[in-house]
């Protein structure tokens, strides 16, 4: 289960649009960060890591986007799920034929 967000998800778009405005001009690129997370009262770290995941998810930066990782998470449950039926199987079917082996041998 997820941890509970810190910040509403409309303060989060709210200083994403913020501080990826300010940092388009170069007069107010320097410090955006910072100064919207002061303004919000969000740390300067998170804000950056919020918008380098916006500017990911958008398709301006490379890397792994919000809907990938999800669905990279969803696989890996799956895997787990998948391998730990197989594990019960193959236990059930080393349990069945040993089970058979001795009644024919008897």
């Amino acid at each position: 289960m997820a941890a509970p967000r810190k910040y509403p998800e409309e303060l989060r778009e709210r200083a994403i649009r913020m501080a990826v405005d300010l940092r388009r001009d170069p007069a107010t690129k320097t410090g955006a960060l910072r100064r919207v997370g002061e303004q919000l009262g969000i740390n300067p770290e998170t804000l950056r890591n919020w918008v380098q995941q916006a500017e990911i998810d958008e398709g301006h930066r490379p890397g792994v986007t919000t809907a990938e990782a999800q669905r990279i998470v969803e696989l890996e449950r799956e895997v787990r799920e998948l391998r730990r039926a197989n594990e019960i199987l193959r236990t059930a079917s080393a349990f069945f034929a040993a089970a058979e082996l001795d009644r024919k041998l008897k």
